[in-house]
């Protein structure tokens, strides 16, 4: 999809001071957000690159997690750390994609839940809807990244279609991978087991 570049402006938050770039796609009217930190995004663009490698997070949209604070899952607590991460290392990007449960929708993704409470595992609970397992898709990336200069990442993520849709983009390069492992409970412990074990994230 021809994502392009729409607008930023400054973002304080409790972690500190991000600029938001808003991106869409003109056609579908979808779109995603990067945020980043420590880059002098007037300056950097995909003719600037920047040297060294940035610490990146790709995180979907999760309302449930993210906002609500839901236990179901460890969206949240990804979020979080990947912001405190970024700030840590004095550099570094999220890219926020607006693929709510992963990539079916928020609607689709209460329908998955119900079905959880009955015993389903996630991937069980998407099939049993005529849902795939993971919709998501990455392309919106490279341009996202190029925008800002990036082209050499370190990726935090348990995701490998996440590793690997960057190492098939062109002209980003992952250097380097960090687990990101927090915000497990007694909630969540199946759903990321069955992550782990039938969607094959790293462990």
């Amino acid at each position: 999809m021809p994502f392009q570049f729409v607008s930023k402006a400054n973002l304080p938050t409790k972690w500190g001071n991000f600029e938001i770039h808003g991106f869409e796609d003109p056609i579908s009217k979808q779109d995603h957000i990067l945020l980043s930190y420590g880059i002098d995004t007037n300056h950097h663009n995909a003719n600037n690159l920047i040297a060294n490698p940035v610490l990146l997070r790709i995180h979907s949209e999760c309302l449930t997690g993210d906002a609500f604070a839901s236990l179901k899952c460890e969206c949240g607590p990804q979020l979080q750390s990947a912001f405190a991460q970024i700030v840590a290392a004095g550099q570094g990007v999220i890219l926020y994609l607006r693929q709510e449960g992963r990539g079916i929708g928020l609607i689709n993704k209460i329908r998955a839940y119900a079905l959880q409470d009955q015993g389903h595992d996630t991937l069980q609970a998407n099939l049993l809807l005529g849902l795939p397992a993971d919709a998501r898709t990455y392309e919106m990336c490279q341009t996202m990244l190029q925008h800002v200069g990036i082209s050499k990442v370190t990726l935090l993520t348990n995701n490998p279609k996440k590793l690997a849709a960057l190492a098939n983009a062109k002209d980003i390069e992952v250097v380097a991978r960090i687990p990101l492992y927090v915000g497990l409970n007694p909630h969540n412990s199946d759903y990321i087991l069955t992550k782990q074990n039938k969607m094959q994230h790293l462990k």
